[in-house]
């Protein structure tokens, strides 16, 4: 028979550690208390998309609309043009920007000189610490028309005989958007894969050598077997926030949306909702925008784990 007294001693060991271990429970207090201020608590706010939200009203006081939000959302005529735009820098960032740091931090595992090593690591980390208005402001200088480096070295190189105009042109802005995130994010993003790595027993290696196996096939039937997992669980966490734009990236380059040329093809979810929602000020109708961002990346998030679970591979859940 189970001991009466078992719940009410493990309650009181329970307290006991955690007395033991205050200044523990200090480092994760606020923690906690960030996570329940910005996570839950602005959960109640959602109730604004399903009312006529005015500016002063209480969150839940305004006059109830029902789906008049939702409606107006799904007929509004520039949400396919917002949709394609969220889409397509998302699936490039999904596709090429995912697997660039894979192939990155391969090539770093390969190499066998430390001091190169670290050096390039160092290097490739650095432009992750530096905010997007930086990035833009160096990017603006970089590739302006007129004594911008890159239109130098192109002009220079004869492959071109007029200067490109890249934040004049909106079919080049995706590229642009998926190039400076690469460039930014790429040796950050190869950490907890070059952590993975480090965990593939060298013996592997020693065997595939004596078997004859090229640095090729050590690579891909080793190397990449052995971080598949972590590939896959960032694969699926990726396609979870595939409607979730990098918002401090696309604003500052396209000057806070102040560039007429990029409009078109710059306008993702996230500026809309900030646009509609702050700008012109209709709180409803962007609580209304983002409430459905969510449910969509949350469906596409268990989908993607659902495949993932069902073809064998580690799933999240």
């Amino acid at each position: 028979m189970t001991n009466p007294s078992t719940a009410p001693r493990k309650k009181a060991n329970f307290f006991a550690r955690a007395i033991e271990q205050w200044d523990l429970q200090i480092l994760v207090i606020p923690g906690i208390l960030l996570l329940f201020v910005f996570s839950y608590i602005p959960i109640y706010g959602l109730v604004m998309a399903f009312q006529e939200y005015r500016l002063g009203d209480f969150p839940g006081q305004s006059e109830w609309v029902g789906f008049k939000q939702f409606i107006m959302l799904f007929t509004d005529k520039n949400l396919p043009m917002v949709l394609r735009n969220t889409l397509a820098i998302s699936g490039l960032k999904l596709t090429i920007g995912f697997v660039c740091p894979i192939i990155f931090a391969v090539f770093l595992n390969e190499m066998h000189h430390d001091l190169t090593k670290k050096v390039i690591q160092t290097v490739s980390y650095l432009p992750h610490f530096i905010s997007w208005t930086v990035c833009a402001t160096l990017l603006f200088d970089f590739l302006k028309v007129d004594g911008g480096a890159v239109n130098e070295i192109l002009l220079a190189t004869g492959l071109f005989k007029e200067p490109i105009d890249f934040f004049g042109r909106g079919d080049l802005f995706w590229g642009l958007a998926l190039v400076s995130d690469i460039w930014k994010e790429l040796g950050w993003n190869s950490i907890i894969f070059i952590s993975a790595m480090a965990g593939v027993d060298a013996e592997m290696y020693e065997a595939a050598d004596i078997d004859g196996a090229t640095r090729a096939q050590k690579m891909w039937h080793i190397t990449i077997k052995a971080i598949k997992p972590t590939i896959v669980l960032l694969f699926i966490m990726n396609v979870g926030g595939i409607l979730n734009q990098n918002f401090d990236q696309i604003m500052m380059l396209t000057k806070q949306m102040g560039n007429p040329m990029l409009k078109e093809t710059a306008n993702v979810i996230d500026t809309y909702i900030f646009k509609v929602g702050i700008s012109e000020n209709r709180a409803s109708f962007g609580t209304a925008a983002g409430l459905v961002k969510s449910l969509i990346n949350f469906v596409l998030l268990i989908g993607a784990n659902t495949i993932a679970d069902k073809a064998g591979e580690n799933a999240l859940f």
